[in-house]
């Protein structure tokens, strides 16, 4: 596992570390960089597609790679943010490390799998598909996946290609991890960070809408955005700006992004 720039570092930035989706490619942020990186230090999380750990060494790593890179600069601030099954990663990280997010951002978490029957007994045939099948499989899943419609050529292309370079054995693995996520309500309560939960209304693949909600009303400082015609991977859409919705919610973040730049110059 390791962390990677997307765009040029800006060390002098807020930090908003990204944990990407079943994919595990960290590449699926490609549509919202250009703006993300107006006013954050982007970095991307890479999770070896043969990569078979459990969620206790995958959130010790995570909090590893966070803690070093805070090691740099331990003023700014961090903007943690998962989608989908990085959302579940986000969630176990955040109850490790609170005291070092400024915000959490959940972007259609994983961790309402359990709550939609057919996507886990889907989920169960993977074990029984050909290898030479399990590619064509992927490809099926793309319109549950996304809106297409919403979502450039090049994008489409992109979303697949991650998700056809999962191994079927990883691909078994990572499901077999959302199966068994549990985050307790007590757990939740006691995460006073700041929180925002955004979620597609037009999700095809799980109750995104459904788990903000529960979301929403067990984190303490938590606020809810519904995209109402997006679908699972959101990001990818071309009217999706998730820099915005940020921005909207952290009035300051003009004024610590210019304060930033101001140090910059100062210590250049």
């Amino acid at each position: 596992m390791h962390f990677f720039s997307p765009t040029s570092p800006q060390p002098n930035r807020p930090l908003f570390c990204f944990l990407p989706g079943m994919d595990g490619t960290g590449r699926l942020l490609r549509t919202q960089q250009p703006q993300l990186a107006r006013s954050f230090d982007l970095r991307c999380l890479s999770i070896p597609p043969e990569d078979l750990s459990g969620w206790e060494i995958l959130v010790d790593r995570t909090v590893g790679l966070i803690e070093a890179e805070l090691e740099r600069n331990r003023h700014r601030d961090l903007f943690l943010c998962g989608e989908s099954f990085g959302g579940c990663l986000a969630l176990k990280v955040a109850l490790k490390i609170p005291h070092r997010l400024k915000r959490l951002i959940l972007v259609n978490p994983a961790s309402s799998f359990k709550q939609r029957p057919w996507v886990q007994w889907g989920s169960y045939l993977t074990h029984w598909l050909p290898s030479w099948f399990y590619p064509v499989s992927v490809t099926g899943m793309l319109p549950f996946l996304a809106a297409l419609r919403r979502i450039t050529q090049s994008d489409r292309r992109a979303l697949l290609d991650a998700m056809q370079s999962v191994p079927q054995p990883t691909s078994i693995w990572r499901l077999e991890l959302l199966r068994s996520f549990h985050v307790e309500p007590r757990q939740l309560r006691q995460l006073s960070l700041p929180a925002l939960i955004i979620a597609s209304g037009s999700d095809r693949l799980l109750p995104s809408v459904t788990e903000a909600q529960f979301l929403t009303r067990e984190l303490p400082d938590a606020e809810m955005v519904v995209l109402p015609d997006s679908g699972h991977a959101c990001l990818l859409e071309t009217d999706v700006n998730l820099y915005a919705i940020v921005k909207d919610r952290d009035p300051d973040l003009d004024r610590a992004t210019k304060d930033s730049a101001c140090v910059g110059i100062i210590d250049h």
